[in-house]
């Protein structure tokens, strides 16, 4: 049994977004196999809820409450060097006095960082062995994100892209072994980074099957009188927060020509004030819910119309493994080890989501064999504890 010290940039718990769900696993998988010194921010004052069932993984936990609208302020620091904004927003001298402390008094065997920001934190000690989980090839979101804003925003995006991309550059250097969520990210970054390419591998994303599980019944959170096409995802993540915005517009509208009955559910957390504008008649805005199982278990489609999607997108899992048919975008689609048209659909326009939605509308017994090909297909690929594997063999003394 190994002494670990895991820095993750959000508190990994509940698992209730992307990053919450990875970080999570990783948390639990760590903490079967060695005794994990847990330093995290909490950027949301729900999560102060979950600390203590966080803390039952950790031989000790070092939490800092972080204030998003502060942490931009101060982030603005980072124009005055040339270093990416992200860097200043995460820096805290709490944090860093006991990473420092716990590397001096602790025989720590190696650091286990999630997100490379966190990655600052042990700079000064180059010495411990350094596994970083990039997750995605976050620099390159900044880039997509500057083609669809304008000046000054564009020019501010694509500073953070070039600034976070270096930055990605030396960690990746620094570290023994770097992970991505798929083999294409991995892939990616190594062509980004070709001086680390050797020590770059994937580790993908698992679902819990056995909670996304169809066997269950809940009770239905829709009207008697409608049908509901479902996006699930937090609702301050500016990819998702395009998604339904131009689902809504654009698709929906077409759907119901034909479809009158039919209610467009946007489910989860955080919800901007542009996302709460879309409420209205023909669309629901959930916010947080206790449970985003019942939504999916009774949805007549999920959809994840993502334009700008980085890596495995946990929402089209979970749906997958409640053995509910999904139209996704190709963009999220391409990082699923799955097989379009049997295992789930796929669309790029407006014109194709419509006839893919309608197509599963209109021939049910279709839509029911996608939702059972779609929940084998996870039961066989998508284990945590199978891929999280990947990460034992770079970690001594595991049982």
């Amino acid at each position: 049994m190994s002494n670990l010290l895991y820095l993750v940039h959000r508190l990994p718990y509940p698992p209730n977004k992307g990053d919450k769900v990875r970080s999570y696993h990783l948390l639990k998988h760590l903490a079967a196999r060695h005794r994990v010194f847990l330093g995290t921010f909490i950027d949301d004052p729900q999560d102060e809820a979950y600390v203590e069932a966080v803390r039952e993984y950790c031989a000790d936990l070092h939490l800092v409450r972080l204030k998003p609208h502060l942490a931009r302020l101060l982030s603005l620091r980072g124009l005055l060097g040339n270093e990416p904004l992200t860097l200043p927003y995460y820096r805290h001298a709490g944090l860093q006095d006991w990473v420092d402390r716990t590397l001096r008094e602790q025989q720590i065997d190696a650091a286990l960082i999630f997100s490379s920001v966190m990655a600052s934190f042990v700079e000064r000690a180059p010495q411990i062995r350094q596994l970083v989980d990039f997750v995605d090839v976050d620099s390159l979101k900044w880039g997509q994100y500057a083609a669809n804003h304008r000046w000054p925003m564009s020019w501010l995006y694509r500073r953070e892209g070039r600034r976070l991309l270096a930055f990605e550059r030396a960690v990746a250097i620094r570290a023994e072994r770097s992970f991505f969520v798929t083999q294409g990210e991995a892939d990616l970054f190594r062509g980004l980074a070709p001086e680390s390419a050797g020590k770059v591998e994937a580790m993908c994303n698992g679902v819990n099957a056995d909670f996304f599980s169809p066997r269950k019944e809940l009770s239905t959170p829709f009207r008697v009188d409608e049908r509901a096409v479902v996006f699930t995802g937090a609702m301050d993540y500016w990819p998702n927060i395009d998604a339904v915005s131009w689902f809504a517009a654009d698709i929906l509208p077409r759907l119901r020509q034909n479809w009158p009955d039919l209610r467009f559910y946007i489910v989860g957390r955080s919800p901007t004030a542009a996302v709460q504008a879309l409420a209205g008649e023909h669309v629901v805005v959930s916010g947080t819910v206790p449970d985003v199982r019942p939504y999916l278990q009774h949805a007549a489609v999920v959809v994840a119309p993502l334009r700008l999607a980085r890596g495995v997108q946990n929402k089209v899992l979970e749906a997958m493994a409640m053995g509910l048919p999904v139209v996704a975008s190709r963009e999220c689609s391409t990082a699923i080890d799955a097989v379009p048209e049997r295992d789930f659909l796929t669309a790029g326009t407006v014109p194709e989501y419509v006839s893919q939605i309608e197509a599963l509308l209109r021939e049910p017994a279709r839509s029911a064999a996608i939702g059972t090909a779609a929940r084998r297909q996870v039961l066989a690929r998508y284990s945590w504890d199978a891929h999280l594997a990947v990460i034992d063999r770079h970690l001594g003394g595991s049982t």
